[in-house]
């Protein structure tokens, strides 16, 4: 997704370093400090979706829902959000998923301290834990006043960086570990966007899995709509329902009659609970 989380200029200097609804309890197993709560079901979409930068007009989702779509990403926040969202409120939430859309939150929280390039929000292992908790508060707080309920996933943005880098990783998971304890407290659902060769592969390789993210967006660009025979990693690993796939990028499309530039996804994990 080109541009849309980071501006094109920054992802770019970025990726340098890097070199149907259901509703079920998935991906619980694999996210800890859940048991004491009782928790709404989860909400679960499996199918196609897209992402892009600012959230479309109504109009265009309106034309957009042919059966191709079923869900569509939208960015609720972070320092680190890389476009305004004049579409994106209370109202567009509920009118969009009156049509029939489920949507998938995303959060553009701090970026790791080793990431070229400049971002309003960075991390650094001193600031990892706290800064954590208060970026997932704020998640929490600008899902749940666009009408995104408890039990929604809110899906944290983590750019590529070295994870080779052994300090900065360790920042960069004691930050998500935060984030995610955080909203689980609040009773939402942890996920977690990035990228196959670095930063997804940092969560899916850990080797302690405590309050990491029990949903992984994977982003790689292989134009194959599946969740499943390209995964990267262990077949165990992110089951039942807790997988997304960003598999195509900077696809422009026209349906019903208006045109969108937009990153495809393959999607079999939580979407948010509205209504």
């Amino acid at each position: 997704m080109a541009g849309h989380r980071q501006s094109k200029k920054r992802r770019y200097v970025t990726w340098a370093v890097a070199g149907a609804a259901v509703v079920a309890g998935a991906g619980i197993a694999a996210q800890t400090s859940m048991a004491t709560t009782t928790w709404p079901a989860q909400k679960t979409f499996t199918g196609r979706a897209f992402d892009t930068c600012t959230a479309p007009s109504l109009s265009a989702m309106k034309a957009w829902h042919t059966g191709y779509y079923g869900a569509a990403a939208v960015y609720v926040g972070g320092k680190n959000r890389g476009c305004a969202q004049p579409n994106l409120t209370a109202s567009w939430v509920k009118s969009v998923n009156s049509l029939g859309w489920k949507l998938i939150p995303i959060y553009v929280g701090a970026q790791p301290p080793c990431q070229t390039g400049s971002n309003p929000e960075k991390l650094t292992a001193s600031t990892a834990v706290s800064l954590g908790a208060t970026d997932a508060k704020d998640a929490v707080a600008k899902a749940s006043a666009l009408g995104m309920k408890t039990g929604s996933p809110v899906y944290l943005d983590m750019e590529p960086y070295d994870i080779k880098n052994k300090a900065c990783n360790d920042a960069v998971l004691a930050y998500v570990r935060s984030f995610m304890k955080t909203l689980r407290a609040k009773t939402y659902r942890g996920g977690y966007y990035g990228f196959s060769s670095s930063s997804a592969k940092a969560i899916a390789t850990a080797s302690d899995k405590t309050d990491l993210p029990g949903n992984l967006w994977y982003a790689l660009w292989d134009k194959q709509y599946t969740t499943t025979t390209d995964w990267p990693w262990g077949t165990g690993q992110f089951t039942d329902h807790s997988r997304g796939h960003q598999y195509m990028v900077n696809s422009k499309e026209s349906r019903g009659g208006v045109t969108l530039t937009v990153d495809r996804d393959a999607w079999d994990a939580p979407v948010a609970i509205v209504g």
